[in-house]
């Protein structure tokens, strides 16, 4: 089957095994297309149309005058469970922040922007809300080792945040989640659920320029969104994640 491939196809295989299989490991750089061209008896074209299927598919990234280079890819592992949540939120540390932390990477989120905002027909449907509701819009760029990694915008019901320091333009020690569960706080409830929902797609322009997401790399939209033990939507957090930066593991515990 290899060998009826197109001359393109086979140099690209060739390639994509060798760094999916950590013979070429991250920001070595690629034989050079004259050296390709010899090794595999075909023309500098050929090897260039090689080059340019792998960087579609986000295995590697060319720079001019240098050559082509595997492409780092900086890759967290997030844990959900009910059991390293509630140990999150005890020590003050969001979830996001202490599993990049346990694999010895440097987590930041950096808040872009709050404010008022008429919600969505889908962020209303989430929250359970009338479409147009006031909700409170907190939009989060979330940063590991000093590259981009993801969007986060959070939505929140305005009826309960208003006036809370989720509505104000400032992080808050031990995220929004300490403020929903302070026992002397506006709202004094416990999160006992989380649902979310995913949908993969191509990132827009705008999201694959500002994440660095090289062409041919899908992103995950996850919504998730979190309930009290009485059935309340308290938040709606809508992610974009490109996928070749996080493996995701989901415990769930069956009663």
């Amino acid at each position: 089957m290899t060998s009826s491939l197109p001359p393109f196809r086979r140099i690209a295989q060739q390639l994509r095994e060798d760094i999916l299989g950590g013979q070429l490991k991250p920001e070595q750089q690629l034989p050079s297309e004259n050296q390709l061209a010899e090794k595999h008896a075909t023309t500098r074209a050929t090897v260039r149309k090689a080059i340019a299927l792998l960087r579609a598919e986000g295995l590697v990234v060319s720079e001019q005058g240098r050559g082509a280079f595997v492409r780092p890819r900086p890759h967290v592992k997030m844990l959900l469970t009910g059991a390293n949540y509630r140990t999150n939120r005890s020590s003050g540390t969001s979830n996001f922040n202490a599993e990049a932390a346990s694999q010895g990477r440097t987590a930041t989120q950096r808040l872009l922007s709050v404010e008022e905002v008429s919600a969505p027909p889908e962020v209303a449907q989430h929250l359970a809300l009338p479409e147009g509701a006031p909700v409170i819009a907190r939009k989060r760029l979330f940063v590991v080792d000093d590259a981009p990694m993801q969007f986060c915008h959070g939505y929140y019901p305005a009826e309960l945040f208003r006036g809370t320091p989720v509505a104000e333009l400032r992080r808050i020690r031990g995220g929004v989640h300490s403020v929903i569960e302070d026992p002397n706080g506006p709202i004094r409830t416990r999160v006992t659920q989380f649902i979310e929902d995913l949908d993969i797609r191509l990132p827009l322009p705008s999201e694959a320029k500002a994440l660095r997401i090289p062409d041919g790399v899908p992103v995950a939209r996850v919504l998730r969104t979190a309930y009290d033990s009485h059935g309340r939507a308290l938040e709606l957090l809508d992610s974009i994640v490109p996928t070749d930066r996080y493996s995701f593991r989901y415990v769930i515990d069956v009663p």
